[in-house]
């Protein structure tokens, strides 16, 4: 099968505004080149390891999104296209500059790995690549992944953001249920710390390859990965939900909150641009929950939650 990449060069505050769109468009694999990003992480100190020389600051992002060469391709390339135009009206001081190229299904599942290099996330996760050779410490909680064109390496702002509350909430022995898994890596994260997880996606490849990072972790026998409707496939009750997808798709999920989380229990939601917290708060408070927490970082926001 045959992608599109279409990769969005934009100036640096426009990058997550510009994964947003991506994401509503359904893209199953989006990735941003960020040399801020870059420099940030190897001046801090959060990646121990990595081979990069010389980060050159240029003040713009380049963001790609994959689309399946099908037959919604125009009307999808259409509609990202009304949405850039929507944005330059909005921001005409961004930089906005589009190209694209028909990619192999295996050259865009390792376009990406240059970028991905051991981070540290919260008090003790280091989040590794599968192919990246390092000492951790005795106190880290390593999450090997080979994201593979499930995406979701663990360094985007709505995963750290899980990632740490994760770190607060979880205990040895609860129930977690992990909605749109990705590469399975907030339920490898929640059984590091003990939990007994079963991560549902509708993605098949996405299923695909969390079940192979639960299998390279060996964490498999307290994480189930399964295909199928983010709600549907799930029986009995959590004591915490996790859904790192995009607003829309969290206040579809809301309504059936009740049915999959116990009375006592929490939801943590992620992935919302800082545009729309505003819209899934409101709908939480609508259905039962008040937020008890709320993270914010380079314009996404992560919300705790729990029943009234």
């Amino acid at each position: 099968m045959n992608w599109r990449e279409v990769a969005v060069t934009v100036s640096s505050e426009g990058e997550e505004a510009v994964a947003d769109l991506f994401y509503q468009l359904g893209c199953p694999g989006v990735s941003i080149e960020d040399p801020e990003l870059l420099h940030s992480y190897i001046e801090s100190g959060r990646w121990d390891y990595h081979d990069f020389g010389e980060v050159s600051l240029t003040g713009t992002s380049v963001v790609k999104g994959y689309l399946c060469e099908d037959e919604h391709l125009t009307r999808r390339m259409n509609q990202l296209d009304e949405s850039l135009r929507n944005l330059v009206k909005r921001f005409p001081e961004w930089i906005i500059q589009v190209k694209g190229i028909t990619v192999k299904e295996e050259d865009w599942a390792t376009a990406w790995k240059a970028y991905f290099k051991p981070i540290r996330v919260g008090k003790n996760f280091l989040i590794k690549p599968s192919w990246e050779d390092i000492q951790p410490n005795p106190e880290d909680l390593v999450l090997e992944l080979d994201p593979g064109m499930a995406f979701g390496t663990g360094t985007h702002a709505t995963t750290t953001l899980c990632l740490e509350l994760l770190e607060d909430i979880v205990k040895p022995g609860m129930k977690v249920f992990d909605l749109g898994t990705g590469s399975g890596i907030l339920a490898i994260a929640a059984a590091k710390l003990g939990a007994e997880v079963e991560a549902v996606d509708l993605d098949p490849v996405a299923v695909r390859v969390a079940q192979e990072n639960i299998d390279l972790n060996h964490v498999s026998e307290q994480v189930s990965a399964k295909h199928g409707d983010l709600g549907s496939v799930l029986k009995g009750q959590a004591d915490l939900v996790v859904a790192n997808i995009i607003a829309d798709v969290i206040l579809l999920l809301l309504p059936d909150l009740k049915r999959i989380l116990k009375p006592e229990g929490e939801f943590i939601a992620s992935g919302i641009i800082e545009s729309r917290s505003e819209d899934v708060e409101n709908g939480m408070r609508e259905a039962g929950l008040e937020v008890i927490d709320k993270k914010e970082d380079a314009m996404w926001v992560a919300l705790r939650a729990r029943w009234k």
